[in-house]
């Protein structure tokens, strides 16, 4: 008995008013400026089974509705990416603290600016560019205590889906900064990832790291690691900025590929989820307080200190293939 074709998506049934729809032939990418300046959806229509094929996990309206950029199919991470420990570090002599929960959610998790809006500044068919502005809050209150601004320029072309990331301080000293973008892939049976990278962080009960290994999923996605025969939620250092997804049962690929300072990689692999996140990062979990402890003198843990007016730059681009 042969499988029902997966239905076409139905992007307007996704749609609240707000997503920008960027297109290239029959690719389409949505954007959510609203959640977080996120991706919503990046898909393939036109098959020959009437079929949509999505190349990033696709957002619910659920979770457009709620807001949730977690429910999204790709999100910035500024101005650092994953956890700080207890939502604290000391920087240039000053001790910070950040707005954090309770429990595991003490950890500060992927800055800000994924929970706040964007703003379009200049849109285009298959181009669109969304701006950030944060002003560091009033003496006294939390939360992240530096100005800064930011802009995402996506664009979908021949090529593939590009992202590139600017930000630059606005304040008047010196500011730390992590940035990247936090990627969901479908994930079916055989799912494949490739990627060289030099050791992998081993992590504490609370998903932080601790030390560095020559763990078995380095070699393994220097040689395609299955991503259901691992349970990972780790950061990668030494990554050799591409990285290479194959659904063999489906006969197509993905490549990523990322500019200088994302040198990092980070690998969710979840068993039983539908859904892995292989994401490419400028700093490593905690990076403000591996650097307190002296490991940045003997380790690369990324992260970058900008002077006022300072600015920096990264682009990553997923690139679509079939074998």
């Amino acid at each position: 008995m042969t499988a029902a074709p997966t239905p076409r998506f139905d992007a307007a049934a996704l749609d609240d008013g707000q997503l920008v729809t960027l297109s290239h032939g029959e690719s389409h990418a949505l954007i959510a400026p609203q959640v977080g300046g996120s991706i919503a959806a990046w898909y393939d229509e036109g098959s020959a089974s009437g079929a949509t094929q999505h190349w990033l996990r696709p957002a619910t309206r659920e979770a457009i509705d709620a807001r949730d950029p977690l429910g999204m199919a790709s999100f910035p991470l500024m101005p650092y990416c994953n956890r700080i420990r207890d939502g604290r570090f000391r920087f240039e002599g000053e001790m910070i603290d950040l707005p954090s929960g309770t429990g595991a959610l003490r950890h500060a998790l992927h800055g800000h600016a994924w929970r706040r809006p964007w703003r379009v500044e200049s849109q285009a068919a298959n181009t669109v560019t969304l701006h950030f502005a944060h002003e560091a809050p009033a003496h006294g209150k939390e939360g992240w205590p530096f100005s800064y601004e930011a802009r995402q320029s996506i664009t979908l072309d021949e090529a593939g889906l590009s992202v590139r990331l600017w930000a630059r301080n606005l304040g008047t000293r010196t500011m730390p900064f992590g940035f990247g973008h936090h990627p969901y892939y479908p994930k079916t049976p055989g799912t494949r990832l490739s990627a060289r990278v030099r050791a992998m962080w081993e992590i504490d009960a609370e998903v932080l790291p601790v030390s560095l290994s020559a763990h078995p999923a380095v070699d393994a996605l220097e040689h395609g690691l299955i991503v259901d025969d691992f349970d990972l939620d780790n950061n990668f250092s030494g990554w050799r900025r591409e990285a290479l997804i194959e659904w063999p049962d489906e006969g197509r690929r993905l490549t990523l590929r990322a500019g200088a300072p994302l040198d990092f990689f980070v690998l969710y692999s979840a068993q039983g989820l539908p859904w892995f996140c292989a994401e490419p990062v400028s700093n490593t979990t905690d990076w403000l307080n591996l650097q307190l402890d002296g490991l940045a003198g003997r380790l690369d843990v990324g992260g970058a200190a900008l002077a006022p007016g300072e600015t920096v730059e990264a682009k990553l681009a997923w690139q679509p293939g079939r074998f």
